[in-house]
């Protein structure tokens, strides 16, 4: 949610920010006329109040023949400021619908929609073999790791199962992840999957996307999509304590997509699934904090990336393809070789104070004055790794070489084929 004053004294900056992100300018000039009438329906309002109050004062000092005729415009009055009340009400309410619409304020993502984005860094060489590779879907069925075939006829169209060696490698990673955000200062979350409404839009996601959500009508709750959200709505409507840094979580959940708008894309194997396993940074700070918070997580990403062995590149997401919540966003592509390019695999996102504001988190100033928090997240791993990381580190034979940081959790150090 954006902040009113900040509005009022940049509205220029914020129609730019609107038109990077592709989005409609004239909801700036909307809500800045809503701020307006609510202004003046406030001051309106209190002035009728102050006259009520003076003239109840007046009632009371008034002789016995002169109050009739003084209950009567008492009266009058009380209708006044009613009315007064109700016309602020729906001015309020007109303000927070816009501000609700608005999405957070780019600072400094390119231009563009999603094929926008800038390149920042590549991070080892696309893996090259001298065999015809397998892609991940092929060499999971042969070494035995997953499952779509059952997936699918359990569950339906991008469902799965990850099975034995396919089982732990997910939790290897997930829990080296995990051990790298305790290590980094990281409280480890398992955060609920299902939350309320006004979590679900206070963290941005009820906007133009929210059919790629999944909604439980009869209980009136969302699954996630990402633990952000749970971690997101922790601290509520608090004020909380950064006298000592940054309060830092790392939420381990499962997590649900619709994945609606999708059909035909990504329709083979693991990599665009309905039901996936995350381990997501969430960072509270100070707004001054932020871009240094966002640099950390992004290296920490960085960190487990290398960790994994896969080549990867960084970009920069151009503001059309920012979610509304993220005033910039880094992601990180992984070299698929079967698909001769890269793919997605974590995000960082500077939220600024945008879920701050309108899940009423707050901190306490050098003068002890409450203050919106501004708030960070970032992906350190998530079952889409595993595209990467098989297609990678496979052999001619249809082995695949596990990650020498995962061999701990697997057990082995190659996965053969299954008889």
């Amino acid at each position: 949610m954006i902040d009113l004053k900040f509005l009022r004294e940049n509205p220029d900056v914020v129609r730019t920010s609107q038109v990077t992100r592709g989005e409609d300018p004239e909801l700036v000039d909307q809500l800045i006329a809503a701020d307006e009438s609510r202004r003046r329906a406030i001051q309106s309002a209190d002035e009728l109040r102050a006259e009520q109050k003076a003239f109840g004062r007046k009632i009371g000092q008034a002789s016995p023949e002169e109050r009739p005729a003084l209950l009567e415009g008492s009266n009058e009055l009380k209708a006044k400021v009613k009315e007064a009340e109700e016309a602020q009400r729906t001015a309020e309410e007109k303000v927070t619908e816009l501000q609700m619409k608005l999405s957070n304020i780019v600072e400094g993502a390119p231009a563009g929609g999603e094929d926008d984005f800038v390149v920042l860094e590549h991070v080892g060489e696309p893996t090259r073999f001298d065999f015809e590779p397998k892609d991940h879907l092929d060499l999971g069925e042969s070494l035995g790791l997953i499952d779509m075939k059952r997936g699918t006829k359990v569950s339906g169209a991008r469902f799965y199962y990850l099975t034995g060696d396919g089982a732990f490698l997910q939790l290897g990673m997930l829990t080296l992840a995990a051990q790298k955000a305790r290590e980094a200062g990281f409280q480890l979350m398992i955060p609920p999957v299902l939350v309320r409404p006004e979590v679900m839009a206070g963290t941005g996601f009820l906007g133009e996307h929210s059919d790629e959500i999944y909604y439980l009508e009869r209980d009136d709750l969302y699954l996630v999509g990402t633990s952000e959200v749970a971690l997101a709505g922790y601290h509520a409507d608090e004020i909380i304590d950064l006298s000592d840094g940054p309060v830092q979580y790392a939420g381990w959940s499962s997590c649900f997509r619709r994945e609606a708008g999708s059909y035909g894309k990504d329709t083979r194997g693991i990599l665009r699934v309905h039901q996936f396993d995350k381990l997501e940074m969430f960072v509270y700070c100070r707004p001054e904090d932020a871009q240094e918070q966002h640099r950390k997580l992004l290296e920490m990403e960085r960190e487990m990336l290398s960790a994994v062995e896969v080549p990867y590149r960084v970009i920069d997401v151009a503001g059309g393809d920012l979610g509304a919540s993220a005033a910039r966003k880094f992601d990180t592509e992984a070299w698929i070789p079967t698909q001769n390019t890269y793919r997605e695999l974590t995000s960082t996102s500077n939220c600024t104070t945008f879920q701050g504001r309108r899940l009423s988190t707050r901190y306490r100033d050098a003068n002890g004055k409450p203050q919106t928090v501004a708030t960070l997240n970032g992906t350190l791993a998530t079952t889409r790794w595993l595209v990467a990381i098989l297609e990678n580190n496979q052999q001619a034979d249809g082995s695949v070489v596990v990650p020498e940081a995962l061999r701990p959790f697997v057990g082995k150090d190659v996965l053969e084929p299954v008889k």
